[in-house]
Order: C-alpha cells, then sequence, then structure tokens
C-alpha cells in the first residue's frame, strides 16, 4: 500500500508553464488520494509548486533537507514537517525510508541524479518501491533512450527498466504505481 510517495524535481520553474502545471496537478492527486509528499523540502520552482498544491488540498507534506546546504529563504517552512539531515547522502536515505514509491518530475542534475540512483538502488534490490516517471513535453526521451541503449548493450537489466511506469501524465503514473 502506497502512504507516502517521494518527488524528485527541479527547484526552477522550467522555460514552460506546461512544467508548473504538471507539478501543481501531481500535488493535487497526492492529497486527494490521501497520499502524503516527501520531497527535497525547497519551496522554489517545482518543489514550491508541487509541495503548495498538497498543502492547498489538504494533503500532508514532509520535506527533508541537509543541514547547512540550501538558503533559508529557499526551504519551504509552509509544510507539514521539515526533516534536517546531516548530508545529501542521509537525505537521500532517508527520503527512501519514509516513501513507499518514487516519482520524477522534470529538473536538473539533482534530479537526474535522485531518479538514477533510486533505479540502481532498485536493480541492486536495495529499495523495492515503485518507480514513476512524468515525462512532460518529452522532457525524460534522452534518458530514457540511454536506459534503452543500457538494455541494449548488455550494461542494464531489461526488467529494471520494464517496471519504471512513464506517462506525460500525472494521473496515469499515479494510477498505475497504486495499480488502480
Amino acid at each position: 500500500m502506497i502512504k507516502r510517495v517521494c518527488v524528485f524535481c527541479g527547484s526552477s520553474n522550467g522555460k514552460s508553464g506546461e512544467y508548473l502545471k504538471a507539478a501543481s496537478n501531481l500535488g493535487e492527486l497526492l492529497a486527494k488520494r490521501n497520499i502524503g509528499l516527501v520531497y527535497g523540502g525547497g519551496k522554489l520552482g517545482l518543489m514550491g509548486e508541487l509541495s503548495r498544491a498538497v498543502i492547498k488540498h489538504g494533503g500532508k507534506v514532509t520535506g527533508v533537507i541537509p543541514k547547512g546546504i540550501f538558503s533559508q529563504k529557499a526551504i519551504n517552512d509552509n509544510i507539514t514537517e521539515l526533516k534536517v539531515t546531516g548530508s545529501m547522502h542521509e537525505r537521500k536515505a532517508m527520503m527512501s525510508e519514509l516513501s513507499d514509491a518514487f516519482i520524477a518530475l522534470p529538473g536538473g542534475i539533482g534530479t537526474l541524479e535522485e531518479l538514477s540512483e533510486i533505479l540502481a538502488w532498485s536493480l541492486l534490490e536495495i529499495q523495492k518501491k515503485p518507480i514513476g516517471i512524468i515525462n512532460i513535453k518529452g522532457y525524460y526521451d534522452g534518458y530514457i533512450k540511454f536506459l534503452e541503449t543500457g538494455v541494449k548493450e548488455g550494461f542494464l537489466d531489461r526488467k529494471t527498466v520494464n517496471n519504471i511506469v512513464i506517462s506525460e501524465k500525472a494521473e496515469t503514473v499515479l494510477k498505475t504505481l497504486l495499480k488502480e
């Protein structure tokens, strides 16, 4: 049963309003299904939009931040719970422990790194939680192609890649992860 979903996403808005709209939509969907959000704790960009949408629709939000890394101005203090870790490594481990599934929205290097680490943990069976990608405007097409090339060339396991739920629509990703 999925009670909390960890969402990896950017601390920037991106150039298209579709990214913010997708973050807001996902936040609303989580709240309406009574699924808590675990995320990076920021109030800027997609992170902020996502967390505000969850709160606006009556949901619970847990932010996880590493001590001293982010400016106080960037930390979201209008959430249900804020956890502070000693490092980025501890942050990712705590986010994983608190979550029952993972979803990636568009983001930068940090988002890509978090998604890739969770996929590696899945491959190594460190965690066996479902993973989804909301591929707005084909944002993750290059990443998906990379994964397919990895399978084709024998560097990645087909099962791991096939287990990633990928769609442009948050509703589709969430329904599939929840097995609705």
